[in-house]
């Protein structure tokens, strides 16, 4: 029984020099396709060890970085599509059936990314963006009853509040919609938690748009454009397309 398998990074139409990832990167050719990997030793790796270190966030801070780092580097050279974060099959010979068998999704993926490039955009809003009236919004008449008033403060406040909401969350839809019409593809992830995303304002929009690389520029103005009234929107990349690309390999 084997003690080692094959960790699979990406698969690209070329082979391209690249760093080094979680071990020595080689490749594995077939079916027109190239597959990056790494021999990688099972008692780290194999499905049971995997399933503890997955739970290490220091090494999985490290297999991430690892994974990413050899994976940017295709991209840059090639067109890619990168394989989900640890990923390692028995042996080159299961890649090489990965390949035959998942030839056209591969080729598809690739060509859909040929000539283009993934752009992140985050959007902050501070304290102040689309604050309610400081005196909570809608007032109705005062009745003079300390506990009527208040509920009718208390009332007052919410229905701001969720004014307040409503702005933020239609500033959203705005700002993606505008850069989605410059994108042949895009996707809204989830917000980072600020303990991720190191701002202690909250993430209005993460978002990702693969674009022309003709219309990079043109992306970015737009993107410098839609900030402002308490928004700050900010522009990251180019990646290496994941949340275009990253297939499920079986």
């Amino acid at each position: 029984m084997t003690d080692t398998g094959t960790y699979v990074y990406a698969v690209a139409r070329a082979a391209v020099e690249c760093p080094d990832g979680v071990a020595p990167v080689r490749t594995v050719a077939g079916a027109g396709l190239v597959a990056y990997v790494s021999t990688v030793p099972l008692d780290e790796f194999g499905e049971e060890p995997l399933r503890r270190s997955l739970e290490d966030l220091d090494w999985l801070a490290v297999t991430a970085r690892a994974h990413h780092r050899v994976v940017e580097a295709v991209a840059a050279a090639t067109p890619t599509a990168p394989v989900r974060l640890v990923t390692v099959y028995a042996d080159d010979a299961q890649v090489r059936d990965l390949l035959e068998r998942r030839r056209d999704d591969f080729l598809e993926v690739l060509s859909h990314v040929t000539g283009r490039r993934e752009w992140g955009v985050k959007a902050y809003v501070g304290p102040g963006a689309a604050a309610p009236d400081a005196r909570g919004g809608d007032r109705e008449d005062d009745t003079g009853k300390p506990g009527t008033a208040y509920l009718q403060r208390r009332q007052a406040s919410l229905r701001g509040r969720e004014r307040a909401r409503r702005q933020i969350a239609g500033r959203a839809e705005h700002i993606h919609a505008a850069l989605s019409s410059l994108a042949v593809a895009s996707c809204r992830h989830r917000a980072q938690d600020p303990q991720l995303s190191g701002r202690n304002e909250a993430m209005l929009l993460n978002g990702a748009y693969l674009v022309d690389e003709s219309r990079d520029e043109e992306f970015a103005a737009t993107v410098g454009s839609l900030g402002g009234d308490g928004v700050e929107v900010r522009l990251t990349g180019p990646w290496a397309p994941y949340s275009f690309t990253v297939m499920e390999a079986c």
